[in-house]
């Protein structure tokens, strides 16, 4: 699934090439589940003729700004992309949404898998869906004092804490392996067991994983395309997430991978240890 760094290009490069354009018409729906609000009927009518005024990320979803107070909220989900096309383009049978613009180009919703999700929203569904995520990351409100207090609160492991949206927006299962192992923690530690340093590392290590997932255009495993239909090159620069058997880049020791909360979780076991926790504490 997209995480924040694929958002956050999807969004950019969506941005760069629609924002000041209007949405003439919804030329194919084909999969009517995808719109979860409003009605279909009101969704083809209330969408014509809007003009797309910002695009920006809110978790993991991409936020479309449109005039008259509406939004256009796209989830990827699984095997979603979003992208532009000119004119000539021909949508094919797992391109879902399509939306012909003013000026003959036309953005595709692809989702192969069909999980992606659309909301057209107003201002009160737009605070619903800020409401319903936790704090971002990489805003200046996010410091290593209020990630400490929201771990305190907390007595579950670090690792299914870190994907839980209400907590933390845009992590996902690859940036959580990269941010614990920036941070040289163990999966299985307890949110409410960790240090003041080590909070703070984790912080950092937070912040470090998602900036290179955006400095690399985000990480293309399978379907994830930017809104130029560019893949991403992050998953060239993994430390830890899918390098079962590979020598850690820190240590050398061949890394592991195990499942915590039914996601496959990659840690190196020594940079990681969950033995030198527990020993101090006398476990």
């Amino acid at each position: 699934m997209p995480e924040l760094p694929e958002v956050e290009h999807a969004a950019r490069s969506l941005g760069a090439q629609i924002i000041g354009r209007r949405i003439v018409a919804v030329t194919k729906l084909d999969w009517e589940r995808m719109v979860e609000t409003p009605t279909i009927d009101q969704f083809l009518d209330l969408i014509r003729g809007r003009e797309i005024r910002a695009a920006s990320r809110r978790a993991k979803w991409i936020v479309l700004t449109l005039d008259d107070g509406w939004t256009l909220a796209l989830h990827l989900r699984m095997s979603g992309s979003v992208t532009v096309h000119n004119s000539g383009s021909q949508p094919d049978q797992y391109t879902h949404l399509v939306l012909l613009l003013d000026d003959g180009r036309q953005v595709f919703f692809h989702d192969t898998r069909k999980f992606g999700r659309a909301r057209l929203l107003d201002a009160q569904g737009l605070a619903a869906l800020d409401t319903a995520h936790g704090i971002e990351p990489l805003t200046d409100a996010f410091t290593p004092e209020v990630l400490g207090t929201l771990l305190r609160r907390r007595s579950t492991r670090i690792k299914p804490l870190l994907l839980n949206q209400t907590v933390i927006a845009g992590i996902g299962n690859i940036y959580a392996d990269e941010a614990l192992w920036n941070a040289q923690l163990h999966p299985l530690r307890l949110a409410n067991s960790l240090t003041d340093d080590e909070v703070a590392r984790l912080h950092s290590g937070i912040r470090l994983a998602l900036l290179q997932g955006i400095e690399y255009g985000g990480s293309t495993l399978r379907n994830y395309r930017n809104g130029y239909g560019e893949a991403g090159s992050n998953q060239d620069h993994f430390n830890v997430y899918d390098q079962t058997g590979k020598p850690c880049a820190r240590c050398g020791t061949p890394i592991e991978k195990m499942v915590v909360g039914q996601r496959g979780t990659h840690f190196c076991p020594f940079c990681q240890r969950l033995e030198d926790y527990e020993r101090h504490i006398g476990a």
